[in-house]
């Protein structure tokens, strides 16, 4: 399944896994999380991870930035990148956010990064569901 949205596209790899490219140039708002959050609560039940490509240059207002990831079900996200400049983004964001402790992992788009992080988002969620059912 596809869906577009106002800051790109979500497109659903498998029940649980879904993919996200954000149109080039666009800033995040908290408008565009509230959008985001809003077709994940209805097409997305359980966990879940997200793969963000980041295929486009484009920015998170701070106020955004504060809600990336926050989402209860949202359980890994993985960053697909093509050039060390997005690096530095990645790691704001785990600065800003430290203390929610976010699951997050950048890979090389270069160096066949989408499967590998389709495959790190699966085993992540593999570990979360058997670790919740164990307490």
């Amino acid at each position: 399944m596809l869906l577009t949205t106002s800051f790109g596209q979500i497109e659903f790899i498998s029940e649980n896994i879904i993919e996200i490219i954000i149109k080039q140039n666009i800033e995040i708002t908290l408008e565009s999380m509230d959008e985001y959050e809003n077709l994940m609560s209805k097409y997305v039940s359980g966990n879940y991870a997200v793969l963000v490509n980041r295929i486009n240059r484009y920015s998170f207002t701070f106020e955004a930035t504060l809600c990336v990831g926050s989402a209860e079900n949202l359980k890994a996200a993985a960053i697909i990148s093509y050039d060390n400049n997005n690096e530095p983004h990645t790691e704001n964001l785990k600065s800003i956010r430290h203390m929610d402790n976010l699951n997050i992992k950048e890979f090389s788009g270069l160096e066949l990064g989408r499967e590998k992080a389709i495959k790190w988002l699966e085993d992540q969620l593999v570990t979360i569901n058997k670790n919740q059912k164990a307490q």
